[in-house]
């Protein structure tokens, strides 16, 4: 009796062999995206401790932070044009090796000028890091995948941003300043163990294109100008005036070889209002935590630890529906799931504007857990939207602009929350009437949602 062979038999097995999903790669994205996030915030607790360590002025000492920021937001997107074009496995090592270094040298420093040179090539490196984390994410599994593996390091990198405070406080109470600079070392390291390992050995090194230089320097400048004006606002609003160079520098920067492709990259995908979506939510977020925790220290002379468990809530929040809004994403849509994320946020943010002194930390605790739940559940899907809407071979110069607007939202927000409180005239009617500005501006992302093409999710 002839046997008839079986369709499955009739084939090499070479056909019938699934892509491999790199879970392992997906939890290295999310270490570094907890890493860098927490460095943008853990270094602000110990500005007073590194003034009078360092014995310079407390203007000098915020460059310990500002030395950061400036060349993070400003490499953002000509990091992401360079990384079009190497290995990721070979540009992260590097990156994260440069990072790690450069923390061992602010930690080292023995006078202020060495202490900002070393912020400001990591914050360069940060730069790097921000960009390679949600391609490493979205390559490492399958596309029906994306949107769970996104979830982990936009939900990680907030709960990094939100935690800074609190591992920073510990820090500085127990081993001093020079700690907050080496905490980062052991993420680092693990990150750079499991690419070693996991991650496909695909293409080299090369260095970037002389434009890129120019278009950091054009980026950075429009940004300089824009915190600048919005810092000084509150004592004049004629300070204001300082952030309209920004606009020609903007649009200089958009007629560069360094600005096209990100212009043509938001038109193909139609993601420009995803994008702006992502800003408007992290600037909402930024500055209703930057008040809470000024409020909760100042006229309600809470302790720092009590301070920490209340803001807590937040991550918590975050990371619980995090998860959630990555399976959610890739079985009932990455644009609902986004919007519905934003609208819960912006509720959470609203419930909060009538602050009250009555109100214990229970109170607060429980608005900021429904606003973290919302946050988590929108970052995954978001990133997910724009990242599957991207032209072929372009995928980090739309991680890059992803991570552009949340950086430079989480760099605003702070600012506009001052300029509301000082207009509402400080305290507790100051922080009421920025929480209601955090809120609107929360609220525009789920317009930007909303009117977002059904197509692109």
């Amino acid at each position: 009796m002839t046997v008839q062979p079986t369709p499955a038999s009739r084939y090499p097995m070479v056909h019938q062999v699934q892509p491999v999903d790199r879970w392992s790669l997906v939890v290295a994205a999310g270490l570094l995206s907890f890493v860098a996030m927490l460095d943008m915030n853990v270094v602000n607790l110990a500005l007073t401790d590194i003034s009078t360590g360092l014995h310079v002025s407390p203007g000098v000492a915020q460059w310990a932070t500002l030395g950061y920021q400036l060349p993070l937001v400003a490499a953002l997107l000509p990091a992401g044009r360079w990384l079009d074009q190497v290995g990721t496995r070979s540009a992260l090592l590097f990156a994260v090796s440069c990072f790690a270094l450069c923390s061992v040298l602010a930690a080292c420093a023995p006078w202020a000028g060495w202490l900002i040179a070393a912020r400001l090539f990591q914050g360069a490196f940060g730069a790097v890091l921000f960009v390679l984390m949600p391609v490493l994410a979205a390559t490492s599994v399958r596309p029906e995948l994306r949107g769970r593996a996104m979830s982990v390091p936009a939900t990680l990198g907030p709960l990094g941003a939100v935690t800074g405070p609190v591992v920073g406080g510990l820090l500085l109470d127990h081993l001093g300043w020079r700690a907050v600079f080496l905490v980062k070392l052991p993420v680092c390291l693990a990150a750079v163990l499991i690419v070693r390992r996991h991650a496909p050995r695909r293409g080299g090194l090369r260095p970037p294109d002389r434009s890129s230089l120019g278009d950091a320097a054009l980026i950075g400048a429009a940004v300089a100008a824009t915190l600048l004006g919005l810092t000084l606002a509150p004592q004049a609003p004629l300070w204001l005036l300082l952030a309209l160079p920004a606009v020609p520098l903007v649009l200089l920067w958009l007629r560069r070889p360094g600005g096209r492709p990100v212009a043509e990259v938001l038109r193909a995908a139609g993601t420009a209002g995803a994008n702006a979506s992502v800003l408007a939510l992290a600037a909402g977020f930024a500055a209703c935590h930057y008040l809470l925790a000024q409020y909760l220290r100042g006229p309600r002379g809470e302790s720092a630890t009590a301070t920490a468990l209340t803001m807590l809530a937040f991550p918590l929040g975050m990371v619980l529906a995090g998860r959630i809004g990555g399976r959610l994403a890739d079985s009932w849509g990455a644009r609902p799931t986004a919007l519905t994320g934003a609208a819960v946020t912006t509720l959470g943010l609203a419930l909060l504007v009538p602050l009250d002194t009555g109100w214990s930390a229970v109170d607060i605790a429980a608005r900021l857990a429904l606003a973290g739940a919302g946050m988590g559940l929108n970052g995954g899907p978001t990133q997910a939207l724009v990242m599957s809407a991207s032209p072929p071979g372009k995928l980090a110069t739309a991680g890059s602009a992803v991570q552009l607007a949340r950086s430079l939202g989480f760099a605003l927000g702070p600012a506009l929350a001052t300029s509301a409180s000082l207009a509402g005239a400080g305290g507790t009617a100051g922080t009421r009437a920025g929480i209601t500005l955090a809120a609107l501006v929360a609220a525009t992302a789920v317009a930007l949602l909303a009117l977002h093409r059904r197509s692109t999710s």
